[in-house]
Formats: C-alpha cells, sequence, structure tokens
C-alpha cells in the first residue's frame, strides 16, 4: 500500500465532507475569479486577433509510455467522497509505476472535480487553462464532466467518469500518447441491479495514512431542486455489506486507526439491496480494533427517521464517534418543500432532539442555505430562530448559486445584497456562542490523527469528534492520549497531554512484515517442542513414579 505525504503538492485537500472549509475560495478570490475569465473571454472573441494569440508550450506527446518514466500531479475538489476517488486513482497510477509529484515538473495534471458551487467549478477551470498554458497533459474527472460532459472548456480533454475510476491507468496512458479518451458509461448492472461503483479493494495512495474514507454508497434517492451533484452521481447504488466490511479489515491491517463512512446520503445506505445503515455499523463495529474509530458521514434527515433508535445506539458504541452530519438547509417548511428535501422542520428539530437525549455529548453539524429563491424575510426568521434555538457547534453556511440544468437555476433570484445581508446576520449568529467556553480543566481520551491548518499542532478528536489541539510531540499521531484542556477557541480546544509516551496507546492493528511473521512463526515452533519435550518428561516421571509405588507394595 502507498501513502501520500503530507506535504505532497495538490493534495492538502482536508476534511471537507461537509462541502466547507477553511480552503474554500474566500468571497474576494471569487470575485476576482470571475472578473478575471470575464476579460480574458472579451479579449479572445473582441480584440484579440488570431496571429496575435500567444503560443503555448504543447504537450510532450510519448509514442510509446514507460511505466515510472512519467510523473502525475492529482488535485482534488470537494468531498470526502471525491476525496477517495482521488486516492483510488493516485493508488492504481502509483501501483502501476508512475511517480506522484507537485503540478510544475509533472507530465500530466488529473484534475478531480466538484460540482456544487459555481467557485469550485470557476477554480478547476482555471486550473485546466493553467495546465494548458504550462503545456501539460490534462485528464479531468469528478462530477463536473460527469454531469455536464459538453461544457466547452472540456473540449478535447479526456474524461473518467466517476463510476470509471479503475480504468484511470489506461485513461493516463493513452492521453500521454496525445490521444483523448472518454469515459463516462455507468458500470454493468448485475442481475439487474446497479453497480456502486469501481471495487472498494483496489490499491489506495493515502492523504492520511492514518486515515481510511470508504464510500459505501454512491448517488441518493432525492431530487433536491438546486442539487447538481444528482446529474453526476445518479440514483442510489450501495456496495454490499460484506465488501465494506472487507475494506475496512484491509484499511486496519495497513495501519489506519479511523475510518469515515462518506456518500451523497449515508441515512439511504441499502435501501436498494436490502440492507440498511444500522445492519451495516454493526458489522463493522465487530471489526474496529481497539483504540481505533469510525466516524458515521453525512446523511439527510428523511432516511435516518426510521433508524434513529438504532444509530442513537451506535453511536454510544466506544469506537464510533458520537458524530453525526445532518444538513437541515432551512428552517422554513415554505423553503423545503421548494427545495424538495422531503421532510419539514419538525422532523429534523425530532431528529436532534432524540440523539441529543440518547446519545451523551453527541455533536450534531449541519447546513443552511441562505437566499434560496423563494425564501421569504419570514422564511429566513425561522431559519435563525431554528439555528438560535441548537446553538450548533458546526454550522456551514452557504449562500445560493444557481447551478446550470438544475429546477431553482430557472427560479427568480433574491437580490444578492440581500442574500449577503442575511448570510451575515446568520454568521454573527453562528459567532455569537462560544460552543467549548466552559471546558478548560476538563479532561479527554484523544486519538491524534492529523495536522493542524497552520502546521503548528497534532489534532486529536474526543468521543464527541471535537477538535483538541497538542503539541507536535514525536511519535505521537496514531495514539491515544489523556489531555487536559487547557484554553478553547470558537472552533476547537487546545490540549496538555496528561500520560508520559510509555503511556501512549496504539491500536494493534497493523499487519507484521514477512520478517516479523517469520520471526514469530519461528518463536511459536520453538515454543511448541519445549511444550512436546515438557510434556514427554512429565509423562515419563508419572510413570516411573507408579512403577516406584507398584514396587514398593
Amino acid at each position: 500500500m502507498y501513502h501520500l505525504g503530507q506535504d505532497l503538492p495538490g493534495n492538502d485537500v482536508d476534511d471537507i465532507e461537509d462541502l466547507i472549509s477553511a480552503d474554500d475560495v474566500k468571497p474576494r478570490e471569487r470575485y476576482e475569479n470571475k472578473k478575471n475569465v470575464t476579460v480574458r473571454a472579451k479579449k479572445r472573441t473582441a480584440i484579440r486577433l488570431e496571429t496575435e494569440e500567444e503560443e503555448k508550450p504543447k504537450p510532450t506527446i510519448h509514442e510509446s509510455v514507460i511505466p515510472g518514466t512519467q510523473k502525475v500531479f492529482v488535485k482534488t475538489w470537494g468531498c470526502a467522497h471525491n476525496n477517495s476517488d482521488s486516492e483510488y486513482m493516485a493508488g492504481q497510477l502509483a501501483a502501476y509505476g508512475y511517480r506522484l509529484s507537485g503540478k510544475e515538473e509533472a507530465d500530466l495534471w488529473l484534475l478531480n472535480s466538484c460540482t456544487v458551487k459555481n467557485p469550485s467549478e470557476d477554480t478547476f477551470r482555471n486550473e485546466i487553462e493553467s495546465g494548458m498554458r504550462n503545456g501539460k497533459h490534462v485528464v479531468v474527472a469528478g462530477c463536473v464532466p460527469q454531469g455536464a460532459p459538453k461544457s466547452d472548456y472540456l473540449s478535447g480533454l479526456s474524461v473518467i467518469g466517476v463510476q470509471q475510476i479503475d480504468r484511470v491507468v489506461e485513461v493516463v496512458e493513452e492521453t500521454l500518447k496525445g490521444h483523448s479518451v472518454q469515459l463516462l458509461q455507468n458500470k454493468k448492472k448485475v442481475h439487474g441491479r446497479r453497480l456502486a461503483g469501481a471495487s472498494l479493494s483496489l490499491p489506495k495512495v493515502r492523504k492520511n495514512p492514518l486515515i481510511e474514507i470508504i464510500s459505501i454508497n454512491s448517488g441518493c434517492l432525492n431530487q433536491c431542486t438546486y442539487c447538481k451533484t444528482k446529474h453526476a452521481r445518479g440514483d442510489l447504488a450501495s456496495y454490499p455489506p460484506e465488501e465494506v466490511v472487507e475494506r475496512a479489515r484491509q484499511s486496519f491491517a495497513e495501519g489506519c486507526c479511523e475510518i469515515w463512512l462518506t456518500s451523497e446520503d449515508t441515512g439511504a445506505y441499502g435501501r436498494d439491496i436490502g440492507s440498511s445503515l444500522p445492519e451495516l455499523l454493526w458489522q463493522l463495529v465487530e471489526v474496529i480494533p481497539e483504540h481505533c474509530m469510525l466516524r458515521v458521514g453525512m446523511t439527510n434527515p428523511p432516511y435516518i427517521l426510521e433508524h434513529l433508535d438504532e444509530v442513537a445506539k451506535v453511536l454510544q458504541h466506544p469506537r464510533v464517534y458520537s458524530f453525526l452530519h445532518v444538513p437541515v438547509q432551512s428552517g422554513s417548511d415554505s423553503v423545503l418543500g421548494e427545495m424538495k428535501r422531503e421532510y419539514c422542520r419538525q422532523d429534523f428539530e425530532h431528529v436532534v432532539d432524540f440523539l441529543r437525549e440518547r446519545v451523551p455529548g453527541v455533536t450534531i453539524a449541519t447546513d443552511i442555505i441562505c437566499g434560496f429563491p423563494t425564501e421569504t424575510e419570514d422564511d429566513f426568521e425561522e431559519t435563525m430562530t431554528l439555528c438560535a434555538k441548537y446553538r450548533f457547534p458546526s454550522l456551514f453556511i452557504n449562500q445560493f448559486f444557481p447551478r446550470p440544468g438544475t429546477p431553482a437555476a430557472k427560479m427568480e433570484r433574491i437580490p444578492a445584497n440581500l442574500v449577503k445581508k442575511r448570510t451575515k446576520r446568520l454568521t454573527d449568529l453562528f459567532y455569537s456562542y462560544e460552543p467549548y467556553a466552559e471546558r478548560t480543566g476538563e479532561i479527554y481520551t484523544v486519538l491524534v490523527t492529523e495536522v493542524s491548518h497552520d502546521k503548528l499542532h497534532y489534532v486529536g478528536h474526543n468521543k464527541s469528534y471535537e477538535q483538541v489541539l497538542l503539541p507536535m510531540r514525536e511519535n505521537l499521531l496514531g495514539t491515544r492520549v489523556h489531555v487536559r484542556i487547557t484554553s478553547a477557541s470558537k472552533f476547537s480546544m487546545v490540549g496538555e497531554i496528561l500520560d508520559d509516551e510509555r503511556d501512549w496507546t496504539r491500536c494493534a492493528n497493523k499487519q507484521e512484515g514477512p520478517e516479523v511473521q517469520t520471526q514469530t512463526r519461528s518463536r511459536e515452533k520453538l515454543i511448541q517442542r519445549y511444550v512436546a519435550i515438557a510434556l514427554v518428561v512429565g509423562s515419563l516421571a508419572f510413570v516411573i513414579q507408579l512403577l516406584v509405588r507398584f514396587l514398593l507394595q
């Protein structure tokens, strides 16, 4: 198994299961992006003559591709599902002999896109143009080309569809030879059932060697009017439980100590194959080694409602984080109806109330879309009261983006200044409370698996999946330690380690190498030999003792 270095350029994708992170495009960058794109387009069509165009360096055409002689740069936008897909593609390329590198020295750029928001697609398009300007071969993947393959800026490029990531090697190979390959079809049905995608057993290059991201299903059962991802991922298709469990076993054996389950909607898992999310979770907890953890990914309210009792029980398990991401999007039933979210505010409140009552310390994260086309002032006030009521520690606030081809894109939009005003009001509310303000002095057990954004701390998570920043001590990553909270900020706590290094606990999960296994077998054989000799000697002694007694009678 190959592992991706923490500092490899282009792979600095954080946990963006929730589609919002510190690395998201900032508002200023967003407007600069749009300005630059507009100006360039005008120059090309109205001012610049064909003879005046700057000559762009052309990619080197490789008539024969010898594995190991070309370098590939991989960049990812979007959710944890996309991140997992990139890890699989990088793993196959590395296993075949290609070298993963930074963008400057690479021969080919593999760009894995996200179609959720306009800014993500803008930066994706700009990266394509940058690669072509610099004479790089470019292969595109992900939800943008899958959902809109006829986009002008994708013309002539090689494309890997979301269900064809297991064919990345042949696409890269042909692209380096100067050919254009497009693989967008779904996997063939088996017994009339649509497959979820490529096999989960493919090799991986993990962004973080301690964390395995497992996609348990692809697509969803919803028809949300604002969502473009549905165009790319399609209807629900679940992986069989035994395949997911086997992938988890494999990951733990390779040294992972944390698993993230991801999909477009984990709550809908199994409905197409006669299974369910709780059924899968109970099978998974059986194979999680001691001191390792499982995180359940995003679930929409409709499909978690009928499993609430079982989900609450699973979240209480000592090897499962007490954490759930349940996006509500709006506090107004009217807006939820226009979004076709298939639940009402009361349903969402029931989910939150039930889990908070049954699961001690549970963390509920949610999302809000500000400025959906039909949202009135009264509708927005209902969203404000919902967020004020629950004071979510993780609240992801998005402005509405009209995605081409979606029903919401055809609706009359709310003035931009009004959307910004509402977004600011909700953001101010979110920053008005400190969820960790009273935690100083508290003691937690945390699993340390990540490096902070500023590269100054290690990050551990407690049972509630709350972030605790720790000093960057040698050998700390991949251990469970006891910490005392010394200070807190809006998004995390800072802790001091209470244990000596000899008391740090590691997951006893990694498979031993061939030499260690050979030594172990030799020791076992030696022990068996000594035990056999001891049994023989003992038996002889017993027989002699019986003979002595018989002769003395």
